[in-house]
């Protein structure tokens, strides 16, 4: 049995556009989720340990004023186009698109006001909440009128986020959601003591503004097999690697499938991440600084959490060889991911 809640958590300052922020906290008796109107943010997401104790497994602030400032996604649905788009350009139908320049020399995530910075309009379900906006045609440079649903379901002890949308024009969309995860509860000072691993025969080598080289790398013998767990700080140091900014090329099939898995063994927590998606970014929080202060005044220096993004392949618009981000009008872009938690 899940249980519904919904309340105010804020309101959006003037120059934000203003308007109510609310909260909805979805409760069974193995998880709690808090998620946000503003950018259908999971503020809090809270499992158990093996000692039965309930931690906060995911960054973020206690306050609506720390999302309104500038913050790395915490949460956040990103779109149209999660990832990285090359120089901010493409061309649809023979007419090129300029985006705005948010990372470095490219567009990251939506641009200026992504999905993660406005208002959706909430329905609350019998196990969850229903997120829906219309995005107007030309919003952040993009062409069409999109109307997009974003679906939080819990089941036990798993998250569903199916991600539907449909477009005027034909246009590139790529959804995911932004949690940064720390197994051993949001403010412990790295992950390097987590187990991850990634069904992934294969990865995007990026250059030096992330941008994928248009390669598909086998990563056999590389530092990014992952398709046995490592222990995450021993496996950086063996490789020499800062971190992880990559994606990892999932199986093809639109079928349902396990794609990674992350395990801290002090307190037993797993969390298993299963798709329809044909990529996955992960991330280790390399940008994060300890610049800022997040729940409970914690921060959260580098490594202090990582990402498993479930998407399209980064810059794909701009790869033909790439599994295509192109939404036709008629069609619906629909995808499902579901967060597993438990103990092992």
């Amino acid at each position: 049995m899940v249980e519904v809640k919904r309340e105010v958590f804020g309101h959006m300052p003037p120059e934000e556009g203003g308007g109510e922020v609310e909260k909805f906290v979805l409760q069974s008796g193995s998880v709690r989720v808090e998620i946000l109107s503003l950018g259908c943010i999971i503020a809090v997401l809270e499992t158990r340990g093996r000692d039965g104790r309930f931690a906060d497994v995911v960054l973020g602030f206690d306050t609506l004023e720390g999302y309104t400032r500038k913050h790395p996604f915490f949460g956040a649905v990103v779109g149209r186009v999660a990832n990285r788009i090359a120089k901010g350009r493409f061309t649809v139908d023979g007419k090129e698109y300029q985006l705005f320049l948010n990372n470095g020399p490219n567009s990251l995530h939506g641009g200026a006001r992504g999905f993660d910075k406005v208002l959706w309009s909430p329905q609350v379900l019998p196990n969850g909440v229903c997120f829906f906006r219309l995005s107007p045609d030309g919003e952040e440079g993009y062409p069409g009128e999109l109307k997009v649903w974003v679906t939080y379901t819990l089941n036990d002890s798993e998250l569903a986020i199916n991600y539907r949308a449909q477009t005027s024009k034909t246009t590139p969309i790529n959804l995911t959601n932004h949690a940064y995860f720390n197994l051993a509860g949001q403010g412990s000072p790295d992950i390097y003591d987590h187990e991850i691993s990634i069904e992934a025969d294969s990865y995007l080598p990026v250059d030096d503004t992330k941008i994928p080289t248009g390669e598909v790398a086998a990563v056999q013998g590389t530092g990014f097999d992952l398709r046995q767990p490592v222990e995450l700080g021993k496996h950086l140091k063996t490789f020499h690697l800062e971190g992880f900014d990559h994606n990892f090329c999932l199986p093809p099939g639109r079928a349902r499938r396990l794609v990674a898995r992350a395990r801290h063994p002090p307190t037993g927590r797993t969390l298993e991440v299963h798709t329809t998606q044909p990529g996955l970014q992960f991330y280790t929080g390399n940008n994060l600084d300890g610049s800022l202060k997040g729940k409970g005044t914690a921060v959260y220096p580098k490594h202090s959490a990582f990402c498993l993004e479930t998407q399209n392949w980064p810059d794909a618009v701009n790869k033909p060889h790439f599994p295509s981000t192109l939404l036709l009008p008629g069609e619906e872009y629909n995808h499902t991911t579901w967060l597993c938690f438990g103990t092992a």
